[in-house]
């Protein structure tokens, strides 16, 4: 009769002594401003590039928006490497499969920019 009085008690004890501890803080806001005192030309270039890209495995994993990042900057690498690309246009080659759909090319095509005269206010 003891020991299970004692059995009680210490299970007792052992599940009252695990408690959660739920911290929380707030923050304050704090009025900031960040402003950009340099300006600079865009020089936009009048021929149209296109550039085709193979979409390889470790780029696709990082969804469709980190594709088209990737393909106009090997676009502009190749095309005489300009700051920006103009008016970008996607052509995407998509194959569906039956664990989802894979983009497997793009083609991407618009005006290479390059910026000029840095100005500082």
């Amino acid at each position: 009769m003891k020991k299970s009085l004692l059995l009680i008690a210490v299970t007792g004890l052992t599940l009252a002594s695990c408690t959660t501890v739920k911290k929380t803080a707030t923050s304050m806001n704090v009025a900031t401003s960040i402003e950009a005192v340099s300006t600079a030309d865009l020089d936009v270039s009048d021929r149209r590039i296109t550039f085709e890209y193979d979409v390889p495995k470790k780029v696709r994993r990082g969804g469709t928006q980190n594709v088209y990042n990737v393909a106009v900057r090997e676009a502009l690498r190749h095309n005489g490497g300009g700051d920006v690309l103009v008016a970008p246009q996607f052509d995407t080659r998509i194959r569906r499969g039956l664990f989802g759909k894979k983009i497997k090319e793009v083609t991407v095509s618009g005006y290479p920019a390059t910026y000029k005269n840095f100005k500082v206010k």
